[in-house]
């Protein structure tokens, strides 16, 4: 996601080519984001921390990482700025704050216990991004937002611990209070091969995440974004 707030341009989690390992991309090419002002990676894992997507964008921009993430950007030779939970920077007029999360945010197969984050941006709107996790309790403190970008699903047909489906993304919806609620994390990529029997999963989430949403908070809008869409925040 490209968030846009008070003249700070921030990037989430980006990958941007055709393919992550096994895993194929199945909507349009997102293109490569023009001056950026910090991005943001919730953890390390290779369809969040995309080496190739990193080495695209503005040089300039600051990347904000979990503790113990940096080591894993030196290659790229880029201010790498690690944040625990609490911590916040200053990134233009806006201020960003991490937040836990629950998920293993590793450089799987054999990197080291790292933790995941969130991340709260703040300036006239409050945005919560959660990166990758599992609903938790104190997701209530972070209440109200003015914009919640939530993950409902994952890139296959199975989700593993850390992760939420729409009915759980939907429960911490109604954890959040958010004016608005945008799903990501589905609709991207699937394993190679899987399109025909799975294709479904490219589409279904969403209005399985509106539908849970409209039960448990329905004083949430749902605002469902194709890849490539945008949001424009009154």
């Amino acid at each position: 996601m490209l968030i846009e707030l008070a003249g700070a341009r921030l990037l989430t989690d980006p990958v941007l080519g055709s393919r992550v390992a096994h895993l194929r991309r199945h909507a349009r090419d997102p293109g490569t984001p023009s001056r950026l002002d910090a991005v943001l990676l919730s953890h390390q894992h290779r369809d969040h921390l995309d080496i190739p997507s990193l080495r695209r964008l503005d040089a300039g921009a600051p990347i904000l990482v979990p503790a113990g993430a940096g080591r894993t950007l030196r290659r790229l030779g880029r201010t790498a700025v690690e944040l625990t939970p609490g911590d916040e920077r200053a990134v233009g007029a806006v201020r960003v704050r991490a937040v836990p999360a629950v998920h293993d945010g590793r450089r799987v197969p054999f990197g080291p216990p790292v933790a995941a984050l969130g991340f709260v941006v703040e300036g006239r709107r409050r945005i919560y991004f959660a990166g990758d996790t599992e609903p938790f309790d104190a997701m209530a403190g972070l209440a109200p937002v003015d914009v919640a970008l939530l993950p409902i699903w994952g890139w296959g047909p199975k989700l593993g611990p850390g992760h939420m489906d729409p009915a759980e993304a939907a429960a911490a919806t109604a954890l959040l209070r958010p004016a608005v609620a945008v799903p990501i994390h589905w609709g991207t990529f699937l394993p190679a091969g899987l399109a025909r029997r799975h294709g479904r999963l490219l589409s279904a989430p969403p209005q399985a995440f509106a539908a849970r949403v409209a039960e448990l908070a329905p004083a949430t809008r749902v605002e469902i974004l194709q890849p490539g869409g945008s949001l424009p925040l009154a």
